[in-house]
């Protein structure tokens, strides 16, 4: 079986493939001190917790965007499961042709969501990422990474919001009754999830123009299904596309 580990800034997502099949899907909180020796056991009650023993994982691949995690669960694998886990990074095969200004600038995670929805959608195609901070991946026809969009995630605008001001609250992430909020913090939601939706749509019409065709649309990430669902774009929904991802890369570096 194939562990696949894909290390965010606020959280850690696991999978378990049986050849293509995923078994399941775990979440685990991204804590930069941790030890490889913490993580081991985070990694073992996990497979456990679904009924899987660690010495079943034959194969591990790993992308992170926080380097100092990334190291340290590379390590508990090899602990835990006797093997050497593929980073993602530069050297690593992924069969993504590059053409940003610096391709080593490009983080695992967007190679790992670009290859995920070349190998399962229509090209071209744009990938939107909803963690801690709002990505955008554009692929062409010819399925070259041409660049993306960069913005601060919901999460993240929520926490500037309640900590630089004196009156805004910190409040639950979910949309209001009407765009018009007559309060306060149905004004902030309003904002949040309203005001992201548009953006995404403003910047997938500017997207097409350039491209001078419509691409095929996918969202991943913790908020995505909440913020999509209030776009008037059509919009694909894939909890699980960098996941795919990795295996697909893995397949490669066999």
């Amino acid at each position: 079986m194939l562990l696949a580990i894909d290390i965010g800034n606020t959280n850690i997502t696991l999978g378990v493939y049986d050849n293509d099949v995923l078994c399941f899907t775990a979440r685990l909180a991204t804590v930069d001190g941790f030890t490889a020796d913490q993580y081991a056991v985070e990694i073992k009650n996990v497979l456990e917790l679904h009924g899987l023993n660690h010495k079943g994982i034959e194969d591990c691949v790993i992308s992170s965007v926080v380097p100092s995690v990334g190291g340290a669960v590379c390590n508990a694998v090899s602990m835990l499961c006797d093997i050497v886990p593929l980073e993602l990074g530069p050297g690593v095969k992924t069969g993504l042709n590059i053409k940003i200004d610096n391709p080593a600038q490009l983080g695992a995670d967007l190679v790992a969501g670009a290859v995920g929805a070349i190998s399962e959608y229509t090209l071209p195609c744009v990938v939107i990422d909803m963690g801690t901070a709002s990505t955008i991946s554009v692929i062409n026809k010819h399925g070259e990474y041409i660049g993306g969009v960069i913005s601060a995630g919901v999460r993240l605008t929520l926490k500037a919001l309640a900590e630089n001001t004196a009156q805004l609250p910190s409040i639950d992430i979910s949309a209001p009754k009407s765009v018009i909020g007559s309060n306060t913090v149905d004004s902030m939601k309003s904002g949040l999830i309203f005001g992201t939706a548009s953006m995404i749509d403003g910047l997938l019409d500017r997207i097409s123009e350039e491209l001078g065709e419509q691409p095929t649309v996918i969202a991943t990430g913790g908020l995505s299904k909440e913020i999509i669902s209030h776009c008037k774009t059509d919009i694909i929904n894939n909890d699980n596309l960098l996941l795919d991802g990795l295996r697909e890369n893995k397949k490669k570096n066999r």
